[in-house]
């Protein structure tokens, strides 16, 4: 079985998003007090007293200036919280955030939704990958998480 792997928001992004973020907002800084944010820089939760900002971010967007694609009505945006400052990025390969239920939504070439499927914890989000990109329409997944829709990360193709 194919190992996929989990792609933080882009260092380059990430500079954009910690002043402005996309949906043209100053980015706000905060003290993390309790720790447990899912941080998309680096793809761990954040620990208490860590600098963290909530930030909206638009993935599908970004990835379709980069490719071409015109995403449509399909471009979204949504929060996510990343580090204030400039991290170190994942220190672990594979697919982060496998603790719960996720949603592993697939996307083609031109940047449509071309289904999605809920992936059981944990051993499902593998799986839920291999099947999307079995079918050679798939360019790319994004993984939410379920109970409140935000994207969590993208994998590409291996």
């Amino acid at each position: 079985m194919t190992t996929y792997f989990a792609r933080p928001v882009p260092p380059s992004v990430l500079k954009e998003l910690r002043s402005t973020d996309d949906a043209g907002r100053e980015t706000v800084p905060v003290t993390d007090t309790e720790g447990g944010a899912p941080l998309r820089c680096c793809l761990r939760r954040s620990e208490p007293g860590e600098r963290i900002a909530l930030v909206s971010y638009a993935p599908l967007r970004r990835w379709a200036a980069d490719t071409g694609a015109d995403p449509g009505a399909y471009d979204e945006r949504g929060p996510v919280f990343v580090h204030a400052e400039e991290c170190a990025g994942p220190d672990e390969d594979g697919l982060p955030f496998a603790n719960a239920h996720r949603v592993v939504r697939r996307y083609s070439a031109r940047g449509h939704i071309l289904g999605g499927r809920l992936a059981d914890a944990p051993e499902g989000l593998g799986q839920a990958c291999a099947e999307a990109f079995a079918d050679p329409e798939v360019a790319l997944v994004h993984v939410r998480a379920v109970e409140y829709g935000c994207f969590l990360y993208e994998v590409r193709r291996p």
